[in-house]
């Protein structure tokens, strides 16, 4: 194993009992025919302290046990032999049930001994209702009876007594709870990470972002997840072999009947069953009835379904998992990136606005042996426990007035965001009582919104006029509003639609006869001081020259720009990014001077925007000798809009159609003129 870090040792000394070296989980993954969290229920038994010695002698109890009472492929009839020999035998296995409707009684399943028939009484079956939606994984008491043998039609198995694998008790979220007090936040997503078996150190923050968004639907009610992306990145690892508490459909037909409710019988379904039911490789995914697809589509919106007239509520969430078999810029350029779902689901924007997370399985590296930790983590069991009570929780009314959003945002939209941020929170602060910093709210804010923006410009991809605006934003406290995109959408050289920040205009240099049109980014820092610093490195004397006539305007005409602010009471540092083969800068002065003003203001500046134009130090505006050039480039460079001095008004009439239905043209008189065109309303 590693040597113990600090999260390690504050690992131990808080959870006491509660913690198990990870590696050891791995030893026994693939070697038995059981899901990791039941080896970990024997090695949190056994193995659950820092000391080698005992974790060696628990080592060998735990291998003694798993060889003695797990069923390999080929061993079914050892084990019935043992059995009948002994009278009873001790097991490790997947416990499932069903309901015989001629003789009136349950028989039990036990997969792996391929025996479908054992006795079973109702007792058992009415305290352990999961046997008949799945099944669940326990330690049984096999008993084998001669006398029944003998009969005609016997059942000679039957279940004397079983005890669900779980480790963790009722005090467990308190626990979990008072021991989180002792780690800083980075610490706390370190060891969530290692609880699941990943090594937080080898990921990179975006790639740890996507695996705490798995996590979201274990301790949120009725949330609906989709996760695309490359084959290898273990999307179903955390529904599989992580918690009891969730099931996996491997591709495949699924029956409404098993899902939801059996109107034969009245059993409910997975999703009254499970916490969380996670679909795998969903491409392939149907029901067995026409109207399947509807019928999750309203339970995904109101956690309810039907019986005949009768309606039911359930609880558990959705998670959708599925491979890209292209690359994202790919899929972007020849459809959308839902097209992976079924037919049904695919182009259908009512099912999609039903997901409130779209998570990026495409940031999460192919998993190779060096991803998976050694260092300790919380037994899954206990993990998993803790999740499903911290379901009947909720953070939002902590942070209600602390956070507020944008226009752009529907009422479905703030329910998904709304859930996310709660999801995100109650992992982060098991305790309901803690106070949330506006770090960690910012930072589960714009998970939140990222992930349910992804989810809106698949929408509008598929041409719902609805979905059009998409510019999600956001405001802390009293703070200026943020707006927050999806990264696959961001290109550096490309125009994006969301309204920039503060300081931030996109610019076109005139260029020169030998150098053509260029597109600039300016960024604007504005703080305590005086003055203007630019800090490109050995800047060219036109873009020396803009910014130095930018600055002399903004002061000479402060009354007009910014009102009662005083330019010369702070200091800007300016940098012009070229992203073109023009390098100049020349003819920048406008787009110079609104990057001054917007961070003086405090101000957005309109998203798809670029500005153009030169400045005298007299505060006149120069004239534009090749507007359609410029006109063009702004085109490729995908801005909506064009702000131009009005001289430039003639040469537009001769631009491309193309160019004049993507582009608008937004003429400006003056410097005053063009600050308020520019500014984001």
């Amino acid at each position: 194993m590693s040597a113990m870090d600090v999260t390690d040792k504050l690992a131990a000394e808080s959870f006491e009992g509660y913690v198990v070296r990870k590696d050891l989980a791995q030893k026994f993954k693939g070697a038995y025919p059981v899901p990791t969290y039941v080896g970990e229920f024997l090695l949190g038994r056994y193995c659950a302290t820092t000391d080698d010695e005992e974790i060696g002698e628990g080592l060998e109890v735990v291998r003694k046990l798993m060889d003695d009472r797990t069923v390999r492929a080929g061993e079914e009839e050892l084990f019935k032999s043992r059995a009948r020999e002994r009278g009873a035998v001790k097991l490790i296995e997947l416990m499932k049930a069903r309901l015989d409707a001629k003789s009136n009684s349950y028989f039990a399943e036990l997969p792996s001994l391929q025996i479908k028939d054992a006795r079973i009484s109702d007792s058992l079956v009415a305290a352990n209702e999961r046997m008949l939606t799945g099944g669940f994984y326990a330690e049984v008491d096999l008993e084998y009876d001669p006398s029944i043998a003998e009969e005609k039609g016997g059942r000679p198995f039957g279940v004397a007594n079983l005890r669900p694998i779980q480790l963790s008790t009722r005090d467990s979220l308190s626990h979990l709870a008072l021991g989180r007090q002792q780690f800083t936040t980075e610490q706390w997503k370190q060891l969530l990470l290692r609880s699941v078996g990943f090594e937080a150190e080898r990921l990179n923050d975006r790639a740890q972002d996507v695996l705490l968004l798995r996590m979201v639907p274990f301790v949120v009610r009725n949330y609906n997840l989709v996760e695309l992306g490359p084959r290898g990145t273990g999307k179903s690892h955390l529904y599989q072999q992580v918690s009891p508490y969730a099931h996996l459909i491997s591709g495949g037909k699924a029956t409404v009947a098993r899902m939801f409710v059996n109107n034969a019988t009245g059993q409910r379904g997975l999703v009254a069953q499970y916490d969380v039911v996670c679909f795998d490789e969903v491409s392939g995914v149907s029901f067995d009835q026409k109207d399947g697809v509807n019928i999750m589509k309203g339970y995904m919106e109101s956690g309810e379904f039907s019986r005949g007239r009768e309606s039911i509520r359930a609880d558990g969430s959705i998670a959708l998992v599925g491979n890209f078999d292209v690359d994202v810029a790919h899929q972007q350029r020849i459809g959308h990136l839902l097209s992976p779902l079924p037919k049904e689901m695919r182009d259908d924007t009512a099912f999609m606005d039903r997901l409130h997370a779209y998570l990026p399985g495409w940031d999460v590296p192919k998993l190779d042996p060096s991803y998976f930790t050694a260092h300790f983590g919380l037994v899954s069991d206990f993990l998993s426990e803790c999740w499903a009570r911290l379901r009947d929780q909720s953070r939002l009314p902590a942070i209600q007035g602390r956070v507020h959003f944008g226009d752009a945002l529907s009422g479905r939209d703030l329910t998904a965001v709304n859930k996310t941020i709660d999801g995100l929170l109650k992992l982060l602060y098991p305790a309901a009582t803690s106070e949330v910093s506006d770090e960690d709210l910012e930072w589960s804010v714009k998970l939140a919104l990222e992930c349910r923006r992804r989810v809106k410009e698949q929408q509008r991809r598929i041409g719902a006029a609805e979905f059009r605006n998409t510019h999600f934003g956001y405001r802390i406290g009293e703070g200026i509003e943020q707006f927050v995109s999806t990264p696959e959408l961001r290109s550096p050289d490309t125009i994006g639609l969301d309204p920039l920040p503060p300081g931030q205009v996109w610019g076109l240099a005139e260029g020169s006869a030998d150098v053509g049109p260029g597109l600039y980014r300016i960024d604007v820092t504005e703080m305590a001081g005086t003055g203007v610093r630019l800090l490109n490195q050995a800047a060219p004397a036109s873009l020396r020259e803009s910014v130095k006539v930018a600055e002399q305007n903004l002061i000479s005409q402060a009354r007009l720009l910014v009102g009662d602010k005083d330019p010369r009471e702070h200091e800007f540092t300016v940098q012009a990014r070229a992203l073109d083969a023009a390098k100049s800068g020349q003819g920048l002065g406008i787009p110079v001077l609104l990057a001054l003003a917007s961070s003086l203001l405090q101000r957005n500046v309109r998203g798809g925007l670029i500005a153009a134009g030169s400045l005298t130090l007299g505060g006149g505006i120069e004239p534009v000798a090749n507007a359609g050039q410029l006109a063009e480039l702004a085109m490729e460079k995908g801005a909506t809009a064009l702000l131009l001095p009005v001289s430039a008004r003639r040469q537009m009439i001769e631009v491309s159609d193309e160019v004049a239905a993507k582009v608008s043209f937004i003429f400006y008189t003056d410097a005053q003129d063009a600050l308020i065109k520019a500014i984001d309303n």
